[in-house]
This record gives structure tokens, C-alpha cells and sequence, in this order.
């Protein structure tokens, strides 16, 4: 007796025939992380070559905590859409890995530490009057979508995990080289997500394979990806396109007071003259 194996494409029938494979979704979800992912950023290409001033520097580390401080939040707007229990269970680490089990831990407690490295201090960090409005607006998109969209969506959009590792690999040595008037142990965050960022990249791309079975899910996936590749490029914009004479949301704002063009006047790139 002769045993025929059908491979993915020729075992679909039906409405889900012009489906990708679950390989061949991964490929697209990789090719859209490959072309719109924000280490391209000119920001960020700015940053790992050394060449970003003092001010410009606490400028996205200020900015970026609003988008670190609703991670969480939008992960418990994820989770909140799971039906099953043990989904539950595995998507609340993440809440817990930002958030922390006790007070002093986790990775938005690091994200503070870092700006008290950079010489910002942690009350200014939590005072969203500072946020420019690009900013603003990106995190707020992002968030909006995790409430609005299917389990689907919000899932594949935190597929930029996949990319973090490499990222942050890149983002310490920077640091480390031309950023020396950062005290080390402010970069904990970055060294973290090393290994978070790999390990929820994975798991989440396992619930889109998983899920994203028809032509119309797996373009939904996709598409999802992108707009959070979006995000945090308009993200960037934002940071890169402020002064730092002008506030964000109010005088003394985003780019001003410790982190703005008061803090180390005259510093230059990288690790610029001595510091306040």
C-alpha cells in the first residue's frame, strides 16, 4: 500500500487555498520587520554611531519611557481577550516582567533608572505633561489598537519582539562605547530584553501561526506588524524632529528642564564635556 503525504499547500481546500503556509507567513512577517523595523531610523542610526548630543539623548529617553509605561497596559488589554486560562497565565508575565513582582522591580523601574543615569530625574520620567505630542499620539494609536482589534492583531503587532535581541545587542555596545558618562548600571533594561524580547517574539509568533489561518487573517497579520513598525517610527519622528528649545506638552516641557538644552549646555556628541 502506497502512502501519499500532501504537503500544507496541497492539504488546503476551500475558502483557505490561497492561504500561505505557516512558513510562508513567517517570511512575510520577517520581510515587513526587515524593511520597517526602526533600527533603520536615522535617530537610532544616530545613536549607535555615538553621534547624539546630551540633550538629544535624554530627549528619547524621556519620551520613549511614555511608550515604555503602557506596555504593560496594553499587554493586560491582550490578555483580557484570551479565553483560555493557560493563555492567560503565559501573556500576564509579560505585565509582570515591566511591572515587577514587588515595588523596585521590573522593567519600567529599570527604564527610571536609566533616565537617573542620564541624569533625569525619576518624577519628571512620570510627569506626561513632558511628552511631545508625536509621541503622545503614537503610544496612544498603539494602545487603542491593542483595545479595539482581535487577539489576532494585537498579538501580531508585538512582533517587533523578534527584532529586539539584535537591537539591544547593538543599543549596549553603543552605549558602552560612546556614551560613557552614563553610569553602566543604568543599561539593566537593555540587557534584560536580550532575553525577554526573544523569548515573547517566539511565543507570539507561534499563537499567529497558529491562528492565522486563512488568506484574510494572515493579511491581517501583517499588516498589523507593519503598523507597529509604524508606531514606533512616528515615535522617532517625533523625538528627532523636536528642538530642544521648544517644550513638548507645556513651557519647560518634553525637551526642556534637566533633559532639555539647560542640561549640560555646550555638550556635544557622545560623551561631550563634563556633566551636570
Amino acid at each position: 500500500m502506497t502512502t501519499t503525504v500532501k504537503t500544507d499547500a496541497e492539504s488546503r481546500t476551500g475558502a483557505d487555498r490561497d492561504s500561505w503556509t505557516p512558513d510562508e507567513l513567517t517570511e512575510r512577517l520577517r520581510a515587513v520587520s526587515a524593511a520597517r523595523y526602526h533600527d533603520r531610523h536615522p535617530f537610532n542610526v544616530r545613536m549607535h554611531e555615538g553621534t547624539l548630543t546630551r540633550a538629544e539623548l535624554r530627549r528619547w529617553i524621556a519620551n520613549r519611557f511614555h511608550y515604555q509605561r503602557h506596555i504593560p497596559v496594553k499587554d493586560a488589554l491582550i490578555l483580557a481577550k484570551f479565553d483560555d486560562p493557560a493563555l492567560r497565565r503565559g501573556w500576564s508575565r509579560r505585565i509582570r516582567d515591566h511591572d515587577g513582582e514587588r515595588p523596585g522591580e521590573g522593567g519600567i523601574e529599570r527604564w527610571l533608572r536609566l533616565g537617573e543615569a542620564a541624569g533625569i530625574p525619576r518624577e519628571e520620567l512620570w510627569d506626561t505633561s513632558r511628552v511631545l505630542p508625536g509621541v503622545r499620539l503614537a503610544v496612544d494609536g498603539y494602545v487603542n489598537f491593542c483595545r479595539l482589534r482581535p487577539a489576532l492583531d494585537a498579538v501580531a503587532a508585538s512582533l517587533t519582539e523578534l527584532s529586539a535581541p539584535d537591537l539591544m545587542r547593538t543599543r549596549i555596545a553603543a552605549f558602552e562605547r560612546h556614551y560613557p558618562w552614563i553610569d553602566t548600571e543604568g543599561l539593566t533594561y537593555f540587557r534584560g530584553r536580550v532575553g525577554q524580547g526573544g523569548r515573547d517574539g517566539q511565543e507570539a509568533l507561534g499563537l499567529v501561526r497558529s491562528w492565522a489561518r486563512t488568506r484574510e487573517e494572515q493579511e491581517r497579520a501583517v499588516a498589523a506588524l507593519a503598523f507597529k513598525c509604524d508606531v514606533l517610527w512616528a515615535l522617532l519622528d517625533a523625538v528627532d524632529g523636536a528642538s530642544d528649545e521648544v517644550s513638548g506638552g507645556s513651557p519647560g516641557g518634553a525637551t526642556g528642564g534637566a533633559y532639555g538644552a539647560g542640561a549640560g549646555a555646550g555638550a556635544g556628541a557622545g560623551e561631550g564635556v563634563g556633566d551636570a
